[in-house]
């Protein structure tokens, strides 16, 4: 079984770092496929940014020459799932979804804690797209960009534990989301801080493809993602000036 596990910024760092958590949860016979789109933002922490994100990804999946098994797109709370399984007779799994739906798994409420606060709506309209928002306690920013998650790790954990603790304190989650890829890696410094369950987005939806893929599913084609229509798309992808 192959899986691409597609980062939805530029910052090869932060690719290697999603194949790493991959890889860890991945069974024997799995292979993880990182993946980093050759245009887009070195992070994605807004609307602009996460739309081009959804079309480096579907163009980065689109390119890819070898068979595959299904898709995991590893960006939190950004778009573009939809166009994937338009695209794609495999599964394909977003993180935000797969966090959320494990974390149902585990407690009566979850929390997502993500990286700023401008972030924030983006999730929140994801888990309502997706019908995951009902049992969702709150979206809560550690107030750190994505690119400073790498650069002092400690201070990361220390912003994202604190968010964490006051969810399960104030807001009643009993469940915690780690709310960006690049969080990958710290789930169980968090757990030590919180002890609550937390749900790292990659290592769930290695997972959640995993069992799909064995069980012979894939994503309906009858109506909202059947494939696009044949029709002429002018000037894309767009020629270099």
């Amino acid at each position: 079984m192959r899986i691409l596990v597609v980062n939805v910024n530029t910052t090869r760092s932060i690719t290697d770092a999603i194949g790493r958590q991959a890889k860890s949860a991945a069974s024997p016979g799995t292979e993880i496929v990182p993946l980093t789109p050759s245009f887009g933002a070195e992070s994605v922490e807004g609307n602009y940014e996460s739309y081009l994100a959804a079309l480096a990804v579907m163009e980065t999946v689109r390119a890819y020459q070898k068979p595959f098994d299904a898709v995991i797109q590893a960006g939190y709370g950004e778009h573009g799932r939809e166009g994937l399984q338009e695209l794609l007779d495999v599964p394909v799994v977003d993180i935000t979804e797969a966090a959320a739906s494990t974390a149902q798994f585990l407690g009566r409420t979850y929390s997502v804690v993500t990286s700023l606060d401008r972030t924030v709506p983006l999730i929140e309209e994801r888990l309502h797209a997706a019908g995951l928002s009902a049992r969702c306690a709150s979206v809560r920013a550690s107030g750190l960009p994505v690119l400073a998650l790498e650069q002092d790790e400690k201070a990361a954990v220390d912003a994202i534990a604190e968010q964490a603790a006051r969810a399960v304190e104030d807001d009643r989650a009993e469940v915690i989301c780690l709310g960006c890829g690049g969080m990958s890696g710290l789930t169980e410094r968090v757990v030590d801080r919180t002890g609550v369950p937390v749900v790292d987005g990659v290592t769930a939806a290695v997972k959640i493809a995993e069992s799909l893929v064995g069980l012979g599913l894939s994503t309906s084609k009858v109506r909202t993602y059947a494939p696009p229509r044949p029709k002429a798309v002018l000037n894309w992808p767009p020629v270099a000036r």
